[in-house]
């Protein structure tokens, strides 16, 4: 396979993960509640992993302790992850969210030591301390109080950062065990047996047929293309390169989502983001640093 498309697929990846900042705040929360948008996005999602697993494969989970580790997969990979995501993106700006993103390796390494998985360097325990001190002052920019929006909606994507991470840990023997799209729809389907009941009032009181072309847009801009279309060219390029290959692409998105906010109009650029974006870049490569 010529590399050239393996890496035009992930830098896709890329370009959609850092319009989702900017697109998916075109409908919530003035057209649909951002627990609303979970609930249709899991939904149809769910769907449609299972019928490609369907026509796919027929692997079936073989012990009860998989559905067990699926169950939590789906809390902290879908439920958790996308219902804080969501909330959190409603409150904040978009150059805020995809900052703090970034920092989910730093997280993965912690869980990974709490779990007796990883040791701790001198490289990764400096790493730590400047991607906490990069967090905290980005997190606490506006100030620290609960009735301050951004504050609380960093908060939330930060939990939403904890949560991807802790499932990256929890996940990574079934994806061993299994094909992705197996243990994918079971993901899914746990999570979003555990996420749609927050939403599915909201989901039921939107008025769909007078939702406006950007809402729609948006709509299927963020199931179509982040969830499905996203996940479908990350496992593909997993074919052809290193799964580090595919994880350096997620450095793209703050800047990928500061130049789609900037040309939205839908967040304005501060130098202090530069600063914010670099401790934690630097965070991310020492506790990288093999």
């Amino acid at each position: 396979m010529n590399k050239f498309w393996v890496h035009t697929a992930l830098f896709t990846v890329a370009l959609l993960y850092g319009g989702n900042y900017s697109i998916a705040k075109f409908a919530m929360p003035e057209y649909i509640s951002p627990f609303g948008f979970i609930a249709i996005r899991i939904i149809v999602s769910t769907i449609l992993f299972w019928i490609i697993h369907h026509f796919s494969s027929k692997e079936k989970i073989v012990s009860k302790a998989d559905y067990i580790r699926l169950f939590f997969s789906g809390l902290f990979g879908v439920a958790i992850n996308q219902l804080m995501f969501f909330k959190g993106l409603s409150l904040t700006t978009p150059i805020n969210a995809s900052i703090i993103m970034t920092l989910s390796p730093v997280v993965v390494v912690v869980g990974a030591y709490i779990a007796g998985n990883e040791k701790l360097s001198i490289w990764k325990i400096m790493g730590l301390l400047i991607g906490a001190t990069g967090a905290y002052l980005l997190i606490t920019k506006d100030g620290v109080s609960f009735s301050n929006q951004n504050f609380v909606g960093n908060l939330f994507i930060f939990v939403n950062a904890c949560s991807y991470a802790t499932y990256l840990i929890v996940v990574k023997k079934l994806m061993l065990k299994y094909q992705s799209f197996t243990v994918v729809k079971w993901v899914f389907l746990f999570g979003g047996i555990i996420a749609i009941p927050f939403g599915i009032v909201d989901l039921m009181n939107v008025n769909w047929l007078s939702l406006p072309t950007v809402a729609w847009t948006s709509i299927l801009y963020v199931i179509i293309g982040v969830t499905f279309l996203a996940y479908l060219l990350n496992t593909w390029g997993l074919k052809f390169v290193n799964a580090s290959v595919v994880g350096i692409y997620i450095y793209l998105q703050p800047a990928i989502a500061t130049g789609i906010a900037i040309l939205l109009k839908s967040d304005t650029f501060e130098i202090n983001y530069l600063f914010y974006a670099f401790l934690i870049m630097i965070s991310v490569f020492l506790v990288s640093k093999k």
